[in-house]
């Protein structure tokens, strides 16, 4: 939020305007409407002579730390998900032309040891961040979640695209085998999931705080 928009809702709150001629006038000077309904929404709306600002979102570093292994825990359990896809796909449909393979029983081993150890963990402390929120849903508006959240919207997205190139580009070079289309399902199935449920969550954010 700019530092000029919250001060000057402030003061035409104390002058006695009606938030509808406010959001008319910020939308006059510019202001897009999220930028509007933040500053509103930054004061309670009630009959109160003086403004009364609503508590802001904090997160203390203890927390910030959870979010960040929890993301962590996400991604090492995504990568060794589809590692196994992987290996599972190689296997059952084998590329004739190799001599080896490579994603042999070592591969296996560490994807699942990284699923047995980094899923459980996301799993509870996605749990245990959810009760806090529950708890204080303010917490859900921390910066430091929003943007661990949009980073995870950005690398799916990325992948997604990857994805789709690499599937287009098969297609056009005529070698669109049940393999390749299986190893690209797997990719778009994980990106894709991800993606969905953080839009979701983050719209859900947006629902909640509006006021």
């Amino acid at each position: 939020m700019s530092s000029e928009l919250e001060p000057f809702v402030r003061r035409a709150l104390e002058a006695g305007q009606p938030r509808p001629t406010i959001t008319l006038k910020l939308r006059a000077a510019g202001w897009r409407e999220d930028e509007i309904a933040a500053a509103l929404g930054a004061f309670l709306d009630d009959d109160f002579p003086v403004p009364v600002p609503r508590r802001k979102p904090y997160l203390s570093a203890r927390e910030a730390f959870l979010y960040l292994v929890m993301f962590l825990a996400l991604y090492i359990s995504a990568f060794a998900f589809g590692n196994l896809l992987y290996v599972f796909i190689e296997r059952t449909l084998p590329d004739r032309q190799l001599r080896y393979y490579s994603g042999g029983a070592e591969s296996v081993r560490a994807a699942t040891a990284a699923l047995i150890i980094a899923f459980p963990i996301f799993l509870l402390l996605s749990r245990h961040l959810q009760r806090q929120a529950e708890r204080d849903p303010v917490k859900r508006g921390s910066r430091i979640r929003k943007w661990l959240t949009y980073i995870t919207l950005f690398v799916a997205a990325g992948t997604l695209i990857g994805d789709l190139i690499a599937l287009v580009s098969g297609l056009l070079s005529g070698e669109l085998t049940t393999r390749f289309v299986l190893k690209v399902a797997t990719v778009f199935f994980i990106a894709g999931s991800a993606f969905t449920y953080y839009l979701w969550d983050l719209r859900q954010d947006e629902q909640e705080t509006r006021p």
